[in-house]
């Protein structure tokens, strides 16, 4: 079979995932996490200086819950007697064995080409853009004056 008659091996599918509203950016601040139950998955949501990534919530080694770990950096050592510490709270700590996992990719940091957390994409949006449907309520202007309600009509 020559290159022109092999059949394409990629997948033109639209993406059969859904999308799921999990909370507000100020539900988890810088440096924190928070857990969900994602269509009967149980998913970490991490903050790391304002960016927002996703990992199962599951170690991969025997089941540990990894967004109840504990969050470190990076410590780096080029010589003996010389270390530098980097990537501080991208780092999380599985809590049963002390397994670790980079917050933004999963990847196991002891076996980073086989071993992973599952990875979720995440995306921040504003929120009248989730809730704006395709029907439109007559509105008025509204205000408060003097603990009073006023409605411009």
């Amino acid at each position: 079979m020559t290159q022109e008659n092999r059949p394409s091996t990629i997948n033109h599918q639209p993406s059969t995932r859904r999308r799921y509203v999990v909370a507000t950016t100020s539900e988890i601040p810088p440096g924190q996490r928070k857990i969900f139950d994602v269509a009967g998955r149980s998913i970490g949501v991490f903050n790391v200086n304002g960016e927002y990534f996703a990992l199962n919530n599951r170690c991969p080694h025997k089941g540990g819950s990894l967004a109840q770990g504990y969050r470190t950096g990076l410590l780096e050592s080029v010589e003996p007697g010389e270390y530098r510490y980097s990537r501080q709270g991208e780092i999380i700590r599985c809590p049963w064995h002390s397994w670790e996992f980079d917050i933004r990719t999963g990847r196991s940091w002891c076996d980073p080409q086989r071993l992973r957390a599952r990875q979720y994409p995440v995306s921040v949006e504003p929120g009248a853009k989730l809730v704006e449907g395709p029907y439109k309520a007559e509105t008025f202007p509204v205000t408060v004056e003097n603990d009073y309600v006023v409605i411009e009509a």
